[in-house]
């Protein structure tokens, strides 16, 4: 299976955070899986950052590196479809990813109960 971690999920999973549900961490951690991360999390996360709205690594980048996930770039059929969706969230970093996923038929794993109303799979963290 392919996943896309949503911002909070790659934090927690960074982090070791036991807030991760242990269905999946076994997702994240089964060898069978591949774990992508969106530079769009990496933006959220430096910007929330910069105004004190999260505690992340400095080292983020290397981070997601030692855990040994992937990047899954952003292209323009995942621009396309974020803003062709229907306004049931209004985040525009979740759009994106609900838009990566969808177009790449991956497993979104998130505990943003609202993204399932997208019709992407999901897994709940």
């Amino acid at each position: 299976m392919n996943l896309l971690l949503d911002t909070h999920v790659l934090i927690w999973a960074l982090e070791n955070n036991p807030r991760l549900s242990l269905k999946a961490r076994n997702a994240i951690t089964e060898g069978a899986n591949l774990v992508f991360v969106s530079p769009i999390s990496v933006w959220e996360i430096g910007i929330k950052k910069a105004h004190g709205k999260l505690e992340a690594p400095d080292n983020l980048l290397e981070e997601i590196n030692n855990h040994r996930f992937e990047f899954l770039d952003i292209t323009a059929d995942h621009a396309k479809l974020a803003g062709d969706l229907p306004p049931i969230h209004q985040d525009p970093f979740d759009r994106m990813l609900v838009a990566q996923a969808t177009v790449e038929s991956f497993t979104l794993l998130t505990r943003d109960r609202i993204i399932a109303e997208y019709g992407v799979p999901v897994l709940q963290a």
